[in-house]
């Protein structure tokens, strides 16, 4: 049965529920021993992995799965919230008025009388509603960095891509993507260099960097999300190599087992296959 044919309560009454599960699960004398033993530090890598597993439903289009991962994120926010309370910092009532209060106050051409803006606009004056808010939050007269608050834990790609996001909201940003090719081949120039000066591996791997992290500039500068464009590359290869792996399991033989010239012909069949 799927879970468009199962008995579905009203979204109030589901959210109780699973309200009223989550507080049993941490009940200190009746609840779950694993549950109870969780804090916030050793539930956060779990809430990262539910988000990319919401991602990875969505990239293969499998709206059945997605379901399911969707609740098990929004299963992630009610622990937070349970776990909060318990301590008396916040539940979550206050988590879903804080998400209600921010989007209002972040579409004033949906909710209020700012005029409606093209796509471009809007991003630029929701970028704006974001940085008064962090100016809101900031501490006293201490100097904040327009950087601060892009979150450390964010993978490596994707926080490059909302650094520069960030940067750009100052003017600090190329122009186009055809400014930007040139410092790709720049960087690129110089890893070349460090490989042919045998430069110690620390500063390979910093001109490495420098080089990814122009990567991701392009890529933002095409209006490409780096992180899902990567994501779908890693599919696509797997998925390619898959094939190879097929192809020669047919003649009982394994990818260690050929030479570069059939692995080469291989490769270009599974392009061509899968393209």
């Amino acid at each position: 049965m799927s879970h468009r044919d199962s008995p579905a309560k009203g979204s109030s009454e589901s959210i109780e529920t699973l309200l009223g599960i989550m507080a049993r699960l941490r009940h200190p004398q009746t609840g779950c021993p694993w549950d109870r033993k969780q804090d916030f530090q050793t539930i956060a890598p779990y809430t990262i992995e539910e988000a990319y597993e919401v991602a990875e439903a969505i990239s293969r289009g499998d709206m059945e799965a997605l379901v399911d991962e969707l609740g098990d994120l929004l299963f992630q926010v009610v622990f937070h919230a349970q776990m909060a309370s318990e301590k008396g910092a916040f539940d979550f009532g206050d988590v879903t008025a804080a998400v209600v209060d921010k989007m209002i106050r972040r579409h004033p051409h949906v909710f209020g009388d700012e005029p409606m803006r093209d796509l471009e606009g809007q991003s630029m004056s929701w970028e704006a509603h974001k940085a008064r808010e962090r100016e809101t939050r900031g501490s006293g007269n201490q100097a904040q960095s327009l950087l601060d608050h892009v979150p450390k834990g964010l993978p490596a790609m994707k926080r490059a891509q909302k650094l520069q996001e960030r940067a750009a909201t100052a003017g600090f940003d190329w122009s186009s993507a055809a400014e930007v090719i040139p410092k790709l081949e720049e960087e690129l120039s110089e890893l070349r260099q460090a490989l042919e000066e045998s430069a110690p591996a620390a500063r390979v791997a910093a001109e490495m960097g420098d080089l990814m992290f122009s990567c991701v500039n392009l890529a933002r500068h095409l209006n490409i999300d780096a992180e899902m464009a990567l994501r779908k590359a890693n599919t696509e290869f797997a998925r390619r190599f898959g094939h190879m792996e097929r192809s020669l399991a047919s003649a009982g033989r394994r990818v260690d087992q050929v030479d570069a010239e059939t692995l080469d012909a291989l490769w270009e069949e599974a392009k061509r296959i899968t393209r």
